[in-house]
């Protein structure tokens, strides 16, 4: 046998269960023809169906219950879209309450910044975030530890050895004497 508690448990939790998003839900719907399952707008077109075909068959009983069943979900569905539209004037009220809050905000730094005395020392004046040109001396760049220390000095290379002689082409050989003077052309005789 089940106990009164948690009856009495699941009966008030039904009775605080949010609405939540009950325009797009799909639900399954009990009727006398069987089960209508869909969205609360298909499940109202499908009772609606079923009345007017039960009324044209004549049968009274069936289209009045056909019918409430249909009212059921279009209470269910109006009372989710009123609950949509208070939330959504609620987020639009907030809106605009932030934009007026944002305004008000401009307008004061617009006027502090129109009323501050204006000086004609220049380095009272505000400074613009870029820097100006650099110094003659000066190339612009951050100063980091690395680029304050002294410079390593450079390495002296070995002279290479120079390469042996392959011997000359023999007629480079005989155009130039020994002594290293170069030949005077032979006068002809």
């Amino acid at each position: 046998m089940r106990s009164q508690k948690s009856r009495s448990r699941n009966k008030s939790n039904r009775n605080n269960r949010s609405v939540g998003n009950v325009v797009n839900r799909v639900f399954d719907s009990s009727g006398p023809e069987g089960k209508v399952r869909g969205t609360p707008q298909q499940i109202i077109e499908k009772y609606n169906q079923l009345a007017r075909d039960s009324q044209l068959s004549g049968d009274r009983v069936a289209t009045e219950n056909f019918q409430q069943h249909a009212e059921h979900y279009l209470r269910l569905l109006g009372a989710a879209q009123k609950e949509q539209d208070a939330r959504r004037e609620q987020q639009e009220r907030e809106n605009r309450e932030r934009q007026q809050e944002r305004d008000r905000e401009r307008a004061k730094r617009q006027e502090r910044e129109s009323n501050a005395p204006l000086s004609d020392d220049p380095s009272e004046a505000p400074q613009p975030d870029v820097m100006g040109q650099p110094e003659a001396g000066d190339s612009g760049l951050v100063e980091t530890p690395e680029s304050q220390q002294p410079p390593k000095p450079k390495r002296t290379r070995k002279p290479k050895a120079p390469k042996p002689v392959e011997d000359a082409p023999a007629e480079t050989a005989e155009a130039q004497p020994k002594d290293g003077a170069p030949d005077a052309p032979e006068a002809a005789e």
